[in-house]
């Protein structure tokens, strides 16, 4: 199948805009992935980094806070003050951080990327074990993935697996080598959830041919990674003394990082991560069920690049079978959103300028309703890619409302249904929509109708 520019910004963007060209070409699409990253310089989200201090500072006062209480007593009027001013402007800061996030899907020129923030954030998925901890997972995003979603996969497993965030959600902060002087001496044990979640759901995938020993080893040769705070930290006290044996490979009895690295490193270049990543994006990008020679395509270039996603990509926009013409791919609520957005033609300026409560009521409660709140995916595998996880009742009843709603809340003046109706879907739409635009009596049944089509959910 040829190159069309119009089902790439669908199928692989964040979908068709007035405002932005499609692109011209699968090498335009990589040589704008591999360049500057503009939308991050547009819509600026802070990194997990910038905000430790803030974060350090809200855990302490909240334990301040917290003491008291168990104390009988009440911590002074400034402490909960101050912890009181720290919890808005958390709630004010991640609100801004979503807004900032629809702003790129909906107004970026590189589309690609912004699909494989998205990809990555749900393959490494993270939840707050607390509110605190809730609101530093799009800092997350955008300090460990963002920068590295066209890399090497090893720098990005990486970068994930000893973020504070990813060894506090998965309980790395419990796991104490039993044999060590800290286990030893608090009596506490091991913890394999990391590991556990690091081969069956990052690397090797589900099926792979590992056994529980390995599990067990993995998780052995993890300890001494742990959180102090809110930060990373490694305690060789808490490492497990010895050498650990994973799939066959023996590694240092050092209690360093760089024995974890090269773990993780040998994780990423295994044949079978090699497979589970590949079939993976391209059940993401292209159907539930893909072509298998187009995932033995990707397969056989993430092996032999040691593992770089920009080539698994390219390989993939390669393969004719990533252009079949069917949509075979539901879009999930953030993508319509964002569609839905990007159709419109919304500026960035005006999303950014939302207050809180503008962004619940046009937008969170929306996706929540559509069976998708930001951010709280039901496990660490993520969200669904099949269709019917989204093509329910509810979901689309949800979708429909939308759609028939808030567009005519967001513009001024809608656009005419008879233009809107190609401007949103292309030129090859199906007749009945393009009936049902030029047939309706105002401009935002029109247009709610587009976006509530069924064509329009698929990509």
């Amino acid at each position: 199948m040829p190159f069309d520019p119009i089902l790439a910004a669908i199928r692989f963007g964040t979908g068709l805009s007035p405002r932005v060209a499609p692109p011209g070409s699968a090498r335009a699409m990589l040589e704008r992935l591999r360049g500057p990253d503009e939308a991050a310089a547009a819509w600026p989200i802070p990194t997990y980094d910038s905000l430790r201090p803030r974060f350090e500072e809200f855990l302490a006062t909240g334990r301040a806070v917290n003491e008291a209480r168990k104390g009988g007593g009440e911590a002074p009027v400034e402490v909960q003050e101050r912890l009181a001013s720290l919890r808005r402007e958390a709630h004010a800061e991640r609100s801004a951080e979503f807004r900032a996030t629809l702003a790129r899907l909906a107004c970026a020129e590189d589309g690609l990327r912004e699909r494989l923030v998205l990809f990555w954030a749900d393959h490494f998925t993270v939840r707050g074990k607390s509110g605190a901890w809730d609101r530093y997972i799009t800092p997350y995003v955008e300090e460990a993935i963002r920068p590295r979603v066209a890399g090497r996969f090893g720098d990005l497993l990486f970068a994930v697996t000893t973020h504070p965030m990813m060894l506090k959600y998965l309980d790395q902060d419990r796991s104490v080598g039993p044999g060590s002087r800290g286990g030893q001496a608090r009596g506490r044990g091991l913890n394999e959830n990391l590991a556990r979640e690091l081969m069956e759901l990052h690397t090797l995938g589900v099926d792979a041919p590992y056994r529980q020993r390995d599990v067990r080893q993995l998780a052995e040769l993890l300890t001494g990674l742990t959180v102090n705070g809110v930060s990373m930290a490694y305690r060789p006290a808490w490492a497990e003394p010895g050498r650990e044996t994973v799939l066959g490979r023996t590694y240092s009895a050092e209690a360093d990082l760089g024995t974890i690295r090269a773990a993780l490193d040998d994780l990423a270049l295994h044949p079978a991560t090699a497979g589970h990543i590949a079939r993976k994006l391209a059940v993401h990008f292209v159907a539930d069920e893909p072509d298998p020679d187009l995932v033995e395509a990707m397969r056989r270039a993430y092996g032999e690049t040691g593992g770089r996603i920009g080539a698994v990509v390219q390989a993939m926009l390669a393969h004719p079978a990533a252009w079949a013409p069917e949509k075979r791919k539901v879009r999930q609520p953030i993508e319509f959103l964002a569609a839905s957005l990007r159709a419109l033609g919304v500026e960035g300026a005006w999303l950014l300028g939302r207050d809180e409560g503008q962004t619940d009521e046009l937008f969170q409660t929306p996706l929540a309703e559509m069976g998708q709140a930001w951010q709280q995916p039901p496990g660490p595998n993520g969200w669904p890619e099949e269709a019917e996880a989204w093509i329910t009742p509810q979901g689309l009843a949800a979708r429909i409302d939308w759609a028939m709603t808030v567009p005519e809340r967001i513009l001024a003046e809608l656009p005419d249904p008879r233009a809107f109706v190609e401007a949103a879907l292309g030129p090859d739409l199906p007749r009945e929509v393009s009936v049902a635009a030029h047939a309706a009596e105002r401009r935002d049944e029109g247009v709610g109708l587009v976006l509530a089509s069924a064509e329009f959910q698929r990509r």
